[in-house]
C-alpha cells in the first residue's frame, strides 16, 4: 500500500514485478490451497496489457491495480479499453485495495488528517467509492459489461447506500453534470459488475437482501490488525444468525470460487 502511494513509476513497477516473481514461486509451493494475486503499477498504459496476460501465466487469479495510474491517465480514458478488454478475455477480475491512490497509506501515516489517525482510518473506503464511481460513470462498465471489479478491504455495509445515492445523482442531476446516458441505472452496474470483500462488518450482513449476495466475500485479513482470527468462527455466528444456509455458503465460500475460477472441491 506504502509503495503505490510512490511518485517515482518506474521504481513501483520494478518492486511489483519483483513481488510477482516471488509470489509465482511461493503459490507454487502448494498449488491447489495458495492462489495469488499480482499486483501492477500501471507505469503506462503500454505495459498494463502484458504485465496481466503474465499474471495469468504465472497461474495468478486477479489483478491488483492501485486506484489511481502512475501516470497522468485515468483509468476510464480509452486508451485503457486494452487492458479491460484482456482482462476479460483471460478472466482475471481486477482489484481494487484501500490505501494505494496516490496519497494512500503515506497521507494518513505522515500527515494525519483532521481528527488523527482514527478519523483518517475510518474515511479509507472514499478511494474504492471513487473508483467504483469512475468505472460506472466514466463508462468503462458500459463499453466493457463482462468486467469484474473486486472492491478489497473497504467493507460493505455503505453498499446499499452508495448505489442508492449513485442512482439519485444520475436521475436527477445528470443533465446539467453532463453525464453520458447508460443502459443501465449506476447500482445495476455495482449489482453486475463489483465485489466486495469484508471483515468484521455486521452491517452488511444485516442488509444482504439489498445487494447482490453472490458478489460479498468474507475475508479475515490475517494476519493484519484488522483479522477476526482466532475469533472469526465466533464472530461469523452471531453476525450471520438469521441468514439462510445457502446466503452463507456463498458469502463464506462459493462466490470467491466462482469469481475467481478455483478447481477446489466444496470442504463440508
Amino acid at each position: 500500500m506504502i509503495l503505490c502511494g510512490l511518485d517515482d513509476g518506474d521504481y513501483k513497477h520494478a518492486c511489483m514485478q519483483a513481488y510477482n516473481m516471488w509470489l509465482r514461486d511461493y503459490t507454487s509451493e502448494a498449488p491447489t490451497r495458495l492462489y495469488g494475486v499480482g499486483q501492477s503499477a500501471v507505469r503506462s498504459v503500454k505495459d498494463a496489457s502484458p504485465i496481466c496476460t503474465k499474471m495469468k501465466e504465472f497461474g495468478f487469479k486477479s489483478a491488483m491495480l492501485p486506484n489511481m495510474p502512475s501516470f497522468e491517465l485515468d483509468y476510464d480514458h480509452p486508451d485503457f479499453d486494452p487492458l479491460w478488454e484482456t482482462a476479460v478475455e483471460l478472466g482475471l477480475p481486477i482489484s481494487f485495495h484501500i490505501l494505494t491512490g496516490r496519497s494512500g497509506a503515506n497521507s494518513i501515516l505522515a500527515r494525519p488528517p483532521r481528527g488523527g489517525k482514527v478519523a483518517g482510518f475510518c474515511s479509507i473506503i472514499r478511494e474504492c467509492q471513487d473508483v467504483i464511481g469512475l468505472f460506472v460513470f466514466g463508462g468503462i462498465f458500459r463499453r466493457h459489461p463482462d468486467l469484474r471489479i473486486v472492491c478489497v478491504e473497504a467493507d460493505a455495509g455503505w453498499v446499499p447506500h452508495f448505489a442508492s445515492r449513485m442512482d439519485n445523482a444520475y436521475k436527477r442531476h445528470r443533465f446539467w453534470m453532463k453525464v453520458a446516458d447508460m443502459p443501465k441505472l449506476p447500482s445495476e452496474y455495482i449489482h453486475d459488475n463489483v465485489y466486495f470483500t469484508f471483515q468484521d462488518d455486521w452491517v452488511a450482513l444485516q442488509t444482504i437482501d439489498m445487494v447482490n449476495p453472490k458478489h460479498m466475500l468474507w475475508a479475515n485479513d490475517f494476519p493484519h490488525s484488522d483479522s477476526t482470527w482466532p475469533l472469526s468462527h465466533k464472530l461469523l455466528a452471531h453476525q450471520m444468525e438469521g441468514m439462510t444456509d445457502e446466503q452463507v455458503s456463498w458469502i463464506l465460500r462459493e462466490n470467491v470460487k466462482d469469481l475467481y475460477r478455483l478447481d477446489v472441491d466444496t470442504v463440508v
